[in-house]
């Protein structure tokens, strides 16, 4: 137990050293402008972060170190954020400071409270409620009818339901012996999940089907005993990109832009060709933060915050973000392959699967290995929605990686 602290306490220091450092930075490069506002709101989040690292230590017997990369993934990009737009880095900073209470309340209340297995309608019906909410009072950006606006705030339901919907396939196949008992009982699951296709298709959000259908068949192909439905679903998710290809403007203008950016180079091309000369004007170690030129990326602080991160911080520290990534989605499914708890099992299993397949596509769209989908990078892009729902996706997985009070099934 000594030797698993003092290996625990050498990243969690260098984190706050390299915080320390990067404040410093910032306050030469923004000297004329930076204010005691802004100040007092940086040394509060590396506080936060680093009491929060020292008392995780204190009050888990799980995991510690997946919030750790999640917090060191954090500060990476708050750093670039506030670097684009010194106003969205002070909102992040505070979405970040959300995020972790959110995570401790997270923590606590999913440790205390039991039968969450139990709930599959209760899931079920939450998702379809959010699905007509936005609907109704949603917004299009970017040809996608996914965002809400309620007193000021902007929030996207999705975010919500993915995390609801890994609760869903988690109960249904801890409950499997029950619902195969049923009549048509195992195809269940499978008309609720194109039920929540298809309202993202309606919502033109093509990118969240791709992550639902992917974290649904991964899940499907493990625990399904019918290995006929794992085909038939790989055969509907080939369908349905197809079928969105012909059926959305938008979709096909992503995809030519995918095969050959350079021939729309001044139109709808210019974003993801900024993006690769971003990454290749920065080389290994970059050009140094604020002498870089990120604002030439549209949309650059939420799609695109890679690209520039590979710009001014180098591709090297680009390898250190997907390596993160990969390290924290090991940890995801060796928590799931430790937990003898089935319904707890599936859902770490779900929401490692459900961050890989997220950071996989966007880290894909920006390097143009495969057309853009719009979705932004978990705890290193702006956006409160992404960040709270990330952060209660983690406490959630910081719970599971006790040895909990459970039977053996």
């Amino acid at each position: 137990m000594l030797g698993n602290n003092v290996n625990y306490r050498i990243p969690r220091n260098l984190l706050f050293i390299f915080e320390l450092m990067t404040l410093a930075l910032m306050f030469l490069y923004y000297k004329d402008t930076l204010n005691r506002i802004t100040v007092i709101y940086s040394l509060t989040l590396i506080l936060l972060v680093y009491i929060s690292n020292f008392l995780l230590l204190r009050i888990t017997s799980g995991d510690n170190y997946i919030f750790l990369i999640v917090t060191m993934l954090v500060s990476i990009g708050v750093i670039m954020i506030y670097r684009i737009n010194p106003e969205l880095g002070m909102k992040q900073i505070l979405w970040i400071g959300f995020g972790i209470i959110l995570f401790f309340v997270t923590y606590i209340l999913f440790k205390r409270i039991r039968g969450w297995e139990n709930w599959f309608l209760v899931y079920a019906i939450g998702s379809v409620i959010l699905f007509i909410l936005t609907l109704l009072l949603g917004r299009s950006i970017k040809g996608a009818v996914n965002w809400i606006n309620i007193g000021g705030f902007s929030i996207q339901p999705s975010e919500i339901i993915k995390i609801l919907s890994v609760f869903l396939i988690a109960s249904y196949y801890t409950n499997y012996d029950k619902f195969n008992k049923m009549k048509f009982g195992n195809y269940y699951l499978m008309g609720i999940m194109y039920i929540f296709v298809m309202f993202l298709f309606l919502q033109k959000d093509l990118g969240s089907v791709l992550i639902f259908l992917s974290v649904f068949i991964a899940l499907q192909y493990v625990y399904e005993e019918d290995r006929k439905l794992v085909l038939i679903n790989l055969s509907i998710l080939m369908v349905s990109a197809i079928a969105g290809y012909f059926i959305f403007s938008h979709v096909q203008s992503r995809v030519h832009t995918w095969l050959n950016p350079w021939k729309y180079i001044d139109s709808k091309g210019y974003q993801i060709t900024q993006s690769l000369f971003a990454i290749a004007e920065g080389g290994f170690f970059g050009t140094g933060l604020g002498l870089g030129y990120p604002e030439f990326i549209p949309e650059v602080h939420t799609d695109f915050i890679f690209s520039a991160i590979c710009e001014e911080m180098g591709i090297f520290t680009g390898i250190g973000i997907i390596m993160l990534f990969l390290i924290l989605v090991y940890r995801g499914f060796k928590i799931a392959i430790n937990q003898k708890y089935r319904f707890y099992k599936i859902v770490a299993l779900g929401i490692s699967i459900l961050f890989g397949i997220q950071s996989f596509i966007i880290f894909g769209g920006v390097l143009n290995m495969i057309p853009l989908t719009g979705i932004t990078i978990p705890f290193v892009s702006y956006g409160g929605s992404s960040m709270l729902t990330s952060f209660i996706a983690l406490g959630i997985l910081q719970v599971v990686s006790e040895e909990l009070d459970f039977d053996e099934e």
